[in-house]
């Protein structure tokens, strides 16, 4: 390839098809194509080339805990969870009708690891999408409610296609977390959809919070328009520990004493 050509393609910003150029030209020696047909392939190969770097790009800004995908998903584990709903979630027709989802059950039944899975699905699917923990929130407004940046946060929680807020119900929740989370529910309701977990029933929520109003306030939004995902189960992390296998037996050592 001619630096000159080289350096058009640079200024252009075609680096896509600055990669495949060579291996095109040589397609195009060996079946005869038409000029039209290798501009289509040129031109393929540059789009795909920008639509995975726009992928990257969304999936480093959604700033995901970890890397999770629905075929990393142990189903065989838990046979409780259903696949049609998860899978009917990841094709993102619940983003476009701007409804909100809530999983509920136990830790380390795979709430976590299916919200992120569907994130990710959400991101392939052209969305823009944030994953935080209600903890990473929470820090987040009072960090810059210290700096009189509340409007700049909040935007940030308010652009996304899809929000997703992780782990209610660890712990309980510093004073104002009710008003934050209150907030971006209010101002996202039937405009953008949210995705939250909790480890904890919902009645529980105002005292997680240490504010019940407020939780009423959020959960009356919030569950209006939301698909309830309960999950129930063992805790996958805990799959080799001992206390979820059978109680070994009891071994005689005399006639009134056993171990």
């Amino acid at each position: 390839m001619k630096n000159s050509l080289i350096d058009a393609l640079k200024s252009l910003r075609l680096s896509g098809l600055s990669q495949s150029l060579d291996v095109r030209l040589l397609e195009a020696q060996g079946h005869s194509l038409s000029h039209e047909e290798f501009l289509e392939l040129i031109l393929q190969d540059e789009l795909h080339i920008r639509h995975e770097r726009r992928i990257a790009r969304r999936i480093k800004s959604a700033t995901f805990r970890d890397m999770k995908t629905l075929d990393d998903f142990d189903w065989r584990f838990n046979r409780s969870i259903k696949r049609k709903p998860i899978f009917d979630l990841a094709a993102g027709h619940f983003i476009r009708e701007r409804k909100d989802v809530l999983f509920i059950g136990p830790p380390g039944v795979g709430k976590s690891h299916l919200c992120q899975a569907i994130g990710y699905e959400a991101i392939k699917a052209g969305f823009i999408v944030l994953y935080r923990s209600i903890f990473d929130l929470v820090r987040d407004f009072l960090r810059d409610e210290a700096l009189g940046g509340e409007e700049r946060i909040l935007a940030k929680y308010l652009k996304p296609d899809l929000l997703i807020v992780d782990d209610m119900g660890l712990k309980q929740l510093p004073k104002r977390s009710g008003e934050y989370l209150f907030e971006i529910v209010m101002r996202r309701y039937e405009n953008r959809s949210t995705m939250m977990t909790s480890n904890r029933p919902i009645e529980d929520w105002g005292k997680l919070i240490g504010d019940v109003p407020a939780a009423g306030a959020i959960l009356d939004r919030f569950l209006h328009h939301a698909q309830i995902i309960p999950i129930a189960g063992k805790s996958y992390r805990l799959r080799n520990n001992a206390s979820q296998q059978p109680p070994a037996k009891a071994t005689c050592k005399t006639d009134k004493e056993t171990v």
